[in-house]
């Protein structure tokens, strides 16, 4: 190889460089990963996936710990006072008050559980555990009853809600894209978690 091929080489692998730095930039800005020790935590306690959990919370909330929907859903997991209210119960956390829900810590401590009961009551169906986390238990399990939704990922243009429709499609593929892009442990089936049996259901959808 002469000087000029060596040159030109050169110059083909810094542009190469620039555009893939500026690719991956774009991408971790699109899906960050921040609280990433929190996450892996509760994911870990929960038997769940930590790539599911990093992506419900960067479509419920980018990541803003104190951020509050119009319908009240609070924190990093868009936890409902009512939801957070029953799984503290549950979790006999002492003193629990819904303010706490804008504490990361808390929020993921809560929302993870939650999430994990709902793929335990739907025997881990990723798909249905979205929507109901979205709507709530009850809706989901009259489309299932009815038979208006097969409770597939790949037929969930089925589901009757249009927000909770966009939502599972949008979780799904951020959870692919987290996988993607970082090395985080795999964690055991939710089904050898720490996440209780037969409970009675929540007063609310999450």
């Amino acid at each position: 190889m002469n000087r000029r091929q060596r040159r030109w080489l050169t110059l083909v692998l810094l542009v190469a460089g620039t555009v893939w730095l500026g690719y991956r930039w774009g991408l971790t800005h699109l899906y960050p990963l921040q609280y990433r020790q929190l996450v892996l935590h509760y994911s870990r306690e929960n038997g769940l996936d930590p790539w599911l959990v990093a992506a419900v919370v960067n479509v419920e909330s980018r990541w803003r710990p104190r951020v509050v929907s119009s319908k009240g859903a609070r924190g990093l997991m868009q936890v409902m006072p009512t939801t957070g209210e029953w799984v503290a119960a549950q979790m006999k956390v002492p003193g629990f008050h819904p303010d706490q829900l804008l504490e990361p810590d808390m929020n993921l401590r809560l929302g993870t559980w939650y999430l994990a009961w709902l793929l335990r009551e739907f025997q881990g169906n990723q798909a249905v555990a979205l929507a109901a986390y979205n709507s709530g238990d009850g809706p989901v399990r009259r489309w299932l009853a009815e038979n208006r939704w097969t409770g597939d990922a790949h037929t969930a243009w089925q589901i009757p809600f249009p927000e909770t429709r966009a939502y599972v499609v949008k979780v799904l593929a951020h959870r692919q894209r987290y996988g993607q892009m970082y090395r985080l442990p795999d964690v055991a089936d939710p089904s050898e978690g720490r996440v209780p049996g037969a409970l009675p259901r929540p007063g609310g959808g999450g």
